[in-house]
């Protein structure tokens, strides 16, 4: 049975190389994404292949359980352990993601994510109606689905956190499909990753923002997360693809609520 690989010089050495040839990667397709149009379906496309060469390299598999609906419009919401969800998910089912604003102004990732089709929304309560406006535009005119991780947040993997309302206001009222889809980590063997380990090692989060389970001793960047990942080895994504419930009728807190518990039902069940 594997366990979380320990860290010597040598797998130091390796993860290093393979950080190395991420960057080496992104300055290489910086210049294909600044020649491909802006937020059209061929860039979204391509942001599978520009993840696709990160999972290769952080050495992330997926295996999948179940279908992606193929009805559209189709709002897809998951729970949100790390940053690699945002390379899984476009690898998986294409498609782009519903953001916070904040991201945009992100140096490079802001960029790249506008390129790639991300749909920023501004979550202060004054910019609401504005902001679901832009959202419903946006996913009524797309042919790909559209992603939001509705905790809001990303958490140390022990629960699933509640879903915010606000980013179901999308469906309210419209004829928008919600499936919800379950991310759960693995070692490369298939045994699930125990909480302890999940928080310390593999999940990226803020300590200062979980209501219950074990807190990382070293909170980690974004980048620094996907190294240490690289160093570790990587490991065995499972997404499972629940079908979608009726919510017709239903107001964004009730959307939010149905959706919540069947996710954090069926990761219950998968986490054991």
């Amino acid at each position: 049975m594997l366990k979380v690989r320990k860290q010597n010089i040598f797998n130091t050495i390796t993860g290093s190389l393979r950080f190395a040839a991420f960057w080496i990667m992104v300055v290489v397709q910086l210049p294909i994404i600044a020649l491909l149009p802006r937020r059209k379906t061929i860039t979204v496309k391509y942001m599978a292949v520009f993840m696709k060469i990160l999972l290769i390299l952080a050495s992330i598999k997926i295996v999948k359980h179940g279908q992606i609906s193929k009805k559209r419009p189709l709002l897809v919401a998951g729970n949100h352990i790390s940053v690699f969800e945002i390379a899984t998910f476009p690898v998986m089912f294409g498609g782009s993601f519903i953001s916070k604003n904040d991201v945009r102004h992100w140096p490079l990732v802001g960029y790249i994510a506008n390129k790639f089709g991300v749909v920023f929304i501004d979550r202060r309560p004054s910019h609401a109606a504005e902001a679901l406006k832009l959202v419903q535009d946006e996913i009524a005119k797309i042919k790909y689905p559209l992603y939001i991780f509705p905790e809001g947040t990303t958490t140390n993997g022990a629960y699933v956190k509640e879903f915010k309302s606000s980013l179901f206001n999308v469906a309210e009222g419209t004829d928008v499909t919600v499936q919800p889809v379950v991310t759960q980590y693995c070692f490369h063997d298939g045994t699930p990753i125990g909480d302890e380990d999940l928080a310390e090692h593999y999940a990226y989060f803020d300590n200062a923002k979980q209501d219950m389970g074990p807190k990382c001793s070293r909170e980690r960047s974004a980048f620094g997360q996907i190294f240490h990942v690289m160093v570790l080895g990587g490991f065995t994504v499972n997404v499972y693809m629940l079908p979608p419930p009726p919510l017709a009728g239903m107001d964004r807190k009730q959307m939010a609520q149905e959706m919540h518990k069947l996710i954090s039902d069926k990761y219950t069940e998968i986490k054991g």
